[in-house]
């Protein structure tokens, strides 16, 4: 029941921003599928994880050939990133969204099909792998995701997360974009990092290499954590299927778009 909420929830703000595709007067062709039984199919593939030709003709109606093709027809025409984006504008108009504090993290992920984005996975044995680079807010809810492949240094993508924050909306004045301090592991060390992130007008609270653990800096990037779980929610995410890069990066949007509704509706 809760998802079928979130499901009709995400269908009146998404249906809007679908690109309308006229239908040819003469030849026009076989009938295109229904958008929202496309939604549904997706959605089922990113939580369950199965391959795009087990998805079941019912109750869905639709192939998995169709919603693979409209993934990505919808990814080149931003649709799911703009779709962030206005969760995140309606999270700032509800109150729910702390943008003063932002936090940094990274995780591994295999990749057994990947050529973009993918290298040799120090954790994993040199093993193929990719690497998520998110960014939340205090709260734990994503604000960016990059991705890259699993040997990419997390210091190298900090100064991309920060300018992957989109320009957030919700309230009256010039929207919101830039935090007034960032958090971040031992990872994220960097003397000529820090600097540049001052000059953004950032505070840096980064722990430091080659010192005792226990700097304190847990009680306030413990959402992040969390918030790789709720992804990792979607099986789709915990192990990359995917050869290309960018229908990866829709399922991101994707899986980020759902936790943004579910603050906005349930919490």
């Amino acid at each position: 029941m809760e998802d079928d909420v979130l499901t009709d929830e995400m269908w009146l703000r998404l249906e809007p921003l679908l690109p309308v595709r006229e239908r040819r007067f003469r030849h026009p062709g076989r009938l295109r599928a229904d958008n929202r039984a496309v939604l549904e199919a997706i959605l089922w593939v990113a939580r369950t994880g199965v391959g795009w030709n087990r998805v079941p003709t019912s109750p869905f109606g639709v192939s998995g050939a169709t919603c693979w093709r409209r993934l990505d027809e919808w990814h080149e025409a931003g649709v799911w990133q703009r779709l962030h984006e206005q969760l995140l504008g309606e999270l700032r108009a509800a109150g729910k969204l702390d943008l003063s504090v932002a936090i940094v993290d990274s995780s591994h992920l295999k990749a057994l099909k990947g050529r973009d984005h993918v290298g040799p996975s120090p954790v994993d044995r040199g093993k193929p792998g990719s690497k998520h680079h998110l960014i939340t807010e205090a709260g734990g809810i994503p604000l960016a995701l990059i991705l890259t492949g699993a040997h990419r240094n997390d210091v190298i993508q900090l100064l991309p997360l920060l300018k992957a924050i989109p320009r957030i909306r919700g309230t009256r004045g010039r929207p919101a974009q830039r935090p007034r301090r960032l958090y971040g592991d031992r990872g994220y060390d960097s003397n000529p990092h820090r600097a540049k992130i001052r000059k953004l007008g950032i505070t840096p609270r980064i722990a430091r290499r080659k010192t005792a653990n226990g700097s304190g800096l847990g009680v306030h990037r413990w959402p992040v954590e969390r918030t790789f779980a709720w992804l990792h929610g979607f099986k789709r995410l915990r192990i990359r299927y995917e050869r290309r890069a960018d229908i990866h990066q829709a399922f991101i949007s994707l899986a980020c778009s759902w936790i943004c509704l579910r603050h906005l509706i349930l919490n």
